[in-house]
């Protein structure tokens, strides 16, 4: 329960973090891993600008960097990011061009998620788009080897089943492997 006391912060450690819901959300998240949560999920509201993005982003990308960055220091100086596995990703992208009302549409071809910590190797970009940044041209994934990669870094066999209450197996991930390129 002592965790949820963010006041018990000092002020330039809640500072670095951001005075904002998502700085303070991370912080949060470090102080609940810290106190042996073992899983912890930080969710950031909507993302979903169909109408002037770039005010939108304006507003949200400053607070991302600093809250992420600050996180992943540190958690590192306190020598928990290698057995941390902290992901941030979407459901799905956004089409390249803006649309008629200064937004992005959905677009589920190409997306980015990052990870770090856990036993991810660090600083490896695995994957690339095509110029346009609209069509995967290298090294693909989808949710199966995502879900698998992090499985794997969680302790669990991604191909053990699950037995449904009608005693029917159920693949916990179905015909995908781990990433093994960013597995440290």
């Amino acid at each position: 329960r002592e965790a949820f006391h963010i006041a018990a912060e000092p002020d330039d450690m809640r500072d670095a973090y951001g005075r904002h819901p998502f700085g303070q959300r991370l912080l949060l998240s470090r102080r609940l891993v810290e106190a042996g949560a073992r899983f912890v999920t930080v969710i950031d509201g909507g993302w979903d600008n169909h109408v002037n993005i770039r005010d939108a982003m304006r507003g949200r990308l400053p607070q991302i960097d600093q809250g992420l960055s600050m996180l992943l220091a540190d958690l590192e100086n306190r020598g928990l990011l290698d057995s941390t596995l902290v992901v941030m990703t979407t459901e799905f992208g956004r089409t390249v061009k803006l649309n008629k009302d200064g937004g992005r549409d959905h677009w589920p071809k190409a997306f980015s998620t990052m990870m770090a910590g856990g036993g991810i190797k660090r600083g490896v970009i695995h994957g690339q788009t095509d110029a346009r940044g609209s069509e995967p041209t290298d090294a693909p994934i989808g949710p199966g080897e995502l879900a698998a990669t992090l499985f794997t870094q969680l302790g669990i066999d991604p191909t053990r089943k699950l037995m449904s209450p009608g005693n029917r197996p159920i693949d916990i991930v179905r015909d995908a492997e781990p990433i093994h390129e960013i597995i440290a």
